[in-house]
């Protein structure tokens, strides 16, 4: 018996349910820019990456959609119910990797706007590079992989927001190359975990920092 076919004997109803689920041309476009990512890594050669995209863009299900991610660490689209099986994760009924520690997730915004929130995959490491865009990174709901989330940003005429949980500390010390930019810290200087390290530099660009807001709007 396959893998494949052993895990899918461990799915429950509910399970096939959420991977026949359909798909929309958002959730397309996240996971093609997940595969650009891998491709700047080097999990995947250009080749690779235009046939996964492919795939991507003709998926009509959650299931056909993840299939794409399936062996590139630390890459799981967000919007994937997320269950235990063993030490592994099954997202809508695909068996992907966990991510692994000291991943680097590389966030590029280039005259747009760039979004991560809700219960989206936090790794050890983060880039941020914007250029004229605006960054915004919520982590109150986001699965963290680390106790300590180094975030460099690389900013030129753009903005960054990064929303931390009200109990985590932030670390803005090393943040030391800014020019014609501003630096808002609107957190309460909380000691817990997780600590965020924000380093890199800062052209002629914004960023704020601040706990979740109680209410009805999240930015």
């Amino acid at each position: 018996m396959s893998e494949e076919q052993s895990n899918e004997e461990q799915l429950s109803a509910e399970q096939r349910r959420l991977r026949e689920l359909r798909v929309s041309d958002q959730e397309r476009e996240h996971v093609v820019e997940l595969l650009k990512t891998a491709t700047g890594r080097g999990l995947i050669d250009l080749d690779e990456f235009s046939e996964r995209a492919d795939t991507a863009y003709a998926a009509r299900t959650r299931g056909e959609l993840n299939k794409v991610l399936i062996d590139l660490p630390g890459l799981v689209h967000p919007e994937a119910a997320v269950i235990g099986v063993g030490n592994r994760t099954v997202a809508a009924g695909v068996t992907v990797p966990i991510p692994v520690p000291g991943e680097q997730l590389v966030l590029r915004a280039h005259g747009s706007n760039l979004v991560r929130k809700g219960q989206w995959t936090v790794p050890s490491a983060i880039l941020v590079r914007n250029r004229y865009g605006d960054a915004r990174l919520d982590f109150s709901e986001a699965n963290m992989t680390s106790d300590v989330v180094h975030i460099e940003l690389d900013v030129k005429w753009g903005s960054v927001h990064l929303i931390i949980p009200e109990h985590a500390s932030l670390d803005l010390n090393a943040l030391n190359d800014v020019k014609w930019s501003s630096v808002n810290d609107k957190t309460r200087g909380g000691t817990g975990a997780p600590r965020f390290v924000v380093t890199g530099r800062l052209t002629g660009s914004s960023l704020n920092v601040r706990h979740p807001r109680r209410g009805l709007f999240s930015f």
